[in-house]
């Protein structure tokens, strides 16, 4: 079966050919890095008429990459939510249309699990496994128990991870997108230079017993702000280098502690790795080392299949399709993901 799959949530038009869940034929990728760059962050009106000019060209060259014509999909996914609801109605509308005319099914696919199943793309993983999808608009721990199974078990109670990285790079004045351009900077610093302070929440959600599976970064994000502040005041150079590998380290200490809890307090010897900030090398270093430390296995995605793509979400619909879902032609875009 050859799915074509559409992905536009957000900033990214992107389209992936499939031709089983881990047989990627092509995954094309459309940046609107350039719209967005003056501004210093996503300007949702603007993305949407992007999307609007991306849309066919860049499904075109999926197909020609995959060497298959529209004639050729057996079934098509597109990204329904949760995202910008301008962005996600130009690719769920147009997949809804194409596969109207091509008389052939539509399946509407919500972005998280595309990221929670994106580990799946790179090989065979057993179920259940502990996931956490860490992006600029998530920051989530999840029960993973099949290909349609999902059970949240921990969120941010405010900024997600990927938002304080921007917010950290736009005050010090280090440009979009913010993640990279962060870490680069952390990479010539000491994570040791700033005693920056960890929320750790150990109070729990509902007096279960169990610790706080929850994540807090406003405090992080203030604190950051508070010391650059200070050295401005003083008219005295600011420690960029520094300041970036401390904020970079209080973020990761803690992503990888409450994964590793949360694994552990699951029973799970299986942890995934899910979502654009997926891709920070320290991140990647510091969970491969925990997770050696406790005897779990790690899966991570390729970079390309962390960050918004359509092959995990054509991945995600072929597993919706074969559990009976398809969407009607009255169905809508949704923001918020009931998953979340």
């Amino acid at each position: 079966m050859l799915t074509l799959a559409i992905e536009s949530s957000c900033d990214d038009t992107a389209a992936a050919v499939l031709a089983s869940p881990d047989q990627v034929l092509s995954n094309v990728i459309s940046s609107q890095f350039e719209v967005h760059a003056p501004f210093g962050g996503i300007v949702p009106e603007l993305a949407s008429r992007a999307h609007i000019q991306a849309i066919w060209p860049v499904v075109n060259q999926a197909l020609a990459e995959a060497e298959v014509s529209l004639a050729d999909i057996d079934l098509i996914a597109a990204t329904q939510g949760p995202g910008l609801v301008g962005s996600l109605l130009v690719g769920f509308t147009f997949a809804k249309a194409l596969a109207m005319v091509l008389e052939i099914p539509c399946v509407g696919v919500d972005h998280m699990a595309g990221h929670l199943l994106s580990p799946l793309l790179a090989g065979k993983i057993s179920f259940p496994y502990t996931a956490l999808v860490v992006s600029g608009g998530n920051t989530s721990l999840f029960t993973v128990q099949g290909e349609t199974s999902f059970t949240r078990i921990g969120r941010t109670r405010d900024d997600a991870a990927g938002e304080a990285f921007d917010k950290v790079a736009k005050l010090l004045g280090l440009g979009y997108p913010g993640g990279p351009a962060v870490s680069r900077a952390a990479s010539q610093g000491d994570p040791e230079a700033f005693a920056f302070p960890r929320a750790w929440l150990d109070r729990g959600n509902s007096g279960s017993g169990k610790t706080s599976l929850d994540f807090s970064f406003s405090g992080l994000k203030t604190s950051v702000v508070n010391t650059v502040n200070q050295y401005r005041q003083k008219e005295q150079p600011v420690p960029v280098a520094d300041i970036c590998a401390s904020f970079e380290a209080a973020v990761v200490e803690v992503l990888v502690t409450k994964t590793i809890r949360a694994a552990r307090q699951n029973s799970h010897t299986r942890i995934a790795l899910g979502g654009g900030v997926a891709c920070n090398q320290y991140l990647r270093t510091e969970m491969e080392r925990a997770c050696r430390a406790n005897r779990i296995k790690l899966f991570l995605p390729d970079p390309i299949f962390c960050t918004d793509n359509a092959a995990m979400i054509g991945l995600a619909g072929l597993y919706s399709y074969r559990a009976g879902q398809v969407v009607a032609l009255d169905d809508d875009a949704y923001s918020r993901s009931p998953l979340y």
